[in-house]
């Protein structure tokens, strides 16, 4: 039988999903279910190969490899999770040997951010781009760069962590225990406590309410744009790329935001910087579950 089909695995802290993935980058087949953080690597594991039992009705006759994203740090050359921080217990996991043994099947770990980048890349946002920049603005914010026509990974497969850049350095202590970082300015979580702190329910809610016009809510992202649009600045410095790709939960108000954060990099940046597309991810939630299985596939291609 053809192996022409690899296994995308996306590990995060409130859901664990796997897909089939074909190699045009299309969604097969995909299950999900609530990660058993309390239980451990050790029970995530498990349902990780229950998982795949499912889409695949323990036949992996046909699947070339098997791809893996996480939350980290961690180490993508030892395929090992360094630490998870909203993950306990997630400390020194050698996730990637430990799933290629118990599936006979070559496995590779990547950072989440990263292989959404890459999927973007291959099949989504960025296709044809030499250079490109995603960031992703959800629970946290992370990112992954394309270089060169090559995923940017750095030692240890560590590069990007983009949303621990320090912007402020008397802002709000950020999740990684440094000070004013991106993340703890600007992620979905940081949205959210704003808006509940006007009045909203959540960051959903507060977003509805500009698309009707309220104009504390439209205040809202305004603020959120700006910040972003402060930090993407930067990024356009360092990497120069041909596109920004938004992903995550809070690039569904990226059209609100959009002129703002235009507007922030027109005053932020150098004029030979300004030439830059800020678009919306174009795969959604499949971005990093088609980037690990293309990681993948790749890798182990013969």
């Amino acid at each position: 039988m053809t192996r022409d089909l690899t296994i995308g695995i996306d590990l995060g802290g409130t859901q664990l999903r796997v897909a089939l993935v074909d190699d045009a980058g299309q969604v097969v087949k995909r299950t999900a279910t609530r990660t058993d953080v309390p239980g451990g690597p050790t029970a995530v594991i498990r349902q990780m190969l229950h998982l795949i039992a499912d889409l695949t009705a323990g036949d992996t006759s046909n699947i070339s490899a098997v791809g893996i994203c996480s939350p980290g740090p961690l180490d993508s050359d030892t395929g090992r999770i360094i630490d998870i921080p909203s993950m306990p217990g997630f400390i020194d996991v050698p996730l990637r040997d430990t799933l290629a043994e118990e599936l006979k099947l070559p496995v590779s770990l990547e950072n989440d951010a990263q292989t959404a980048a890459y999927g973007e890349w291959k099949h989504g946002a960025g296709q044809g781009l030499q250079h490109l920049v995603y960031v992703t603005v959800s629970t946290g914010i992370g990112g992954g760069v394309i270089a060169d026509s090559k995923l940017l990974r750095g030692r240890r497969g560590m590069a990007s962590h983009i949303g621990h850049l320090m912007i402020d350095e008397h802002g709000p202590r950020c999740a990684c225990g440094g000070t004013g970082c991106l993340e703890a300015l600007a992620s979905g979580t940081a949205f959210a406590e704003r808006a509940k702190s006007s009045g909203f329910a959540d960051g959903a809610a507060a977003t509805e309410a500009a698309r009707n016009g309220n104009a504390t809510a439209m205040a809202l992202l305004t603020r959120e744009a700006e910040i972003l649009g402060y930090g993407l600045s930067t990024l356009l410095h360092l990497y120069s790329p041909q596109r920004l790709i938004i992903g995550g939960g809070m690039s569904a108000a990226l059209d609100l935001m959009h002129p703002t954060i235009m507007a922030q990099i027109n005053r932020h940046t150098m004029p030979a910087f300004r030439d830059i597309d800020v678009v919306r991810a174009a795969l959604g939630d499949n971005a990093g579950l088609v980037g690990a299985a293309a990681l993948a596939r790749e890798t182990f291609a013969a």
